[in-house]
């Protein structure tokens, strides 16, 4: 059974967590509520989240400071963040959401169906993410297992190449996507296909370091966030 994404909801006031949860649930995905930037802080220290939709104005602890927070913690840097806000200061202030490490920066009142459709996109993200990790770590168990030939190292040979296809799939309509943003200079769509990029890139080196005589040994998979 394929576990269910994780998406963590900041807001400190509960009817605008009510509306997402709402629109979201369509998603069929595990919604997590946080009411202020600490709260959210201490679910990041147990759970991994697919994305992380983020109230900006907030008592005490806001968005960019909760932002800041999770992209200093090594195991939190790289969960997506989407900003969401009741106000707009202009370009200085949408710039300031990007510098804080937002993926997209989205003001209220939003589209609900473009807000679960950008939220969609990370969960299939991180998903696939996950669903590539688990059968790179079944891989390199096969190659660990000290198999010398016959039908096991056909077996992991053939996992190897399927891997390794469906990830240059990936990447093919990774490079399209680019493509396309250069011509847009849409900044949160630049953000997300940057994040996407080195989720690529991670993965790529990990399936590079299962290969048959690879250097440092085919147990050594890089973190992917």
């Amino acid at each position: 059974m394929v576990q269910k994404a994780k998406i963590l909801l900041v807001d400190d006031r509960p009817e605008n967590l009510l509306a997402l949860e709402a629109i979201l649930s369509a998603l069929d995905q595990t919604l997590v509520r946080a009411s202020s930037g600490e709260e959210a802080l201490k679910a990041l220290l147990t759970d991994d989240f697919a994305v992380i939709l983020l109230d900006v104005q907030m008592p005490g602890m806001d968005g960019f400071e909760t932002a800041a927070h999770i992209k200093r913690r090594e195991r939190t840097r790289d969960i997506p963040i989407i900003f969401l806000t009741a106000i707009n200061h202009g370009p200085h202030h949408t710039f300031r959401g990007y510098a804080a490490g937002a993926v997209d920066y989205i003001s209220k009142p939003f589209d609900p169906w473009v807000l679960r459709a950008k939220v969609s996109v990370f969960v299939d993200l991180y998903m696939k993410n996950c669903q590539l990790r688990e059968q790179a770590s079944l891989l390199r168990l096969q190659l660990e297992g000290g198999q010398s030939g016959g039908e096991d190292a056909k077996e992991s040979a053939g996992l190897l190449a399927e891997l390794s296809a469906r990830l240059a799939a990936v990447e093919e309509q990774a490079e399209a996507l680019s493509k396309q943003l250069d011509e847009s200079a849409d900044a949160a769509a630049v953000a997300t296909a940057a994040h996407l990029e080195r989720k690529l890139t991670g993965l790529r080196r990990a399936l590079d370091a299962l290969e048959p005589g690879a250097g440092g040994g085919a147990g050594q998979l890089p973190p992917q966030g």
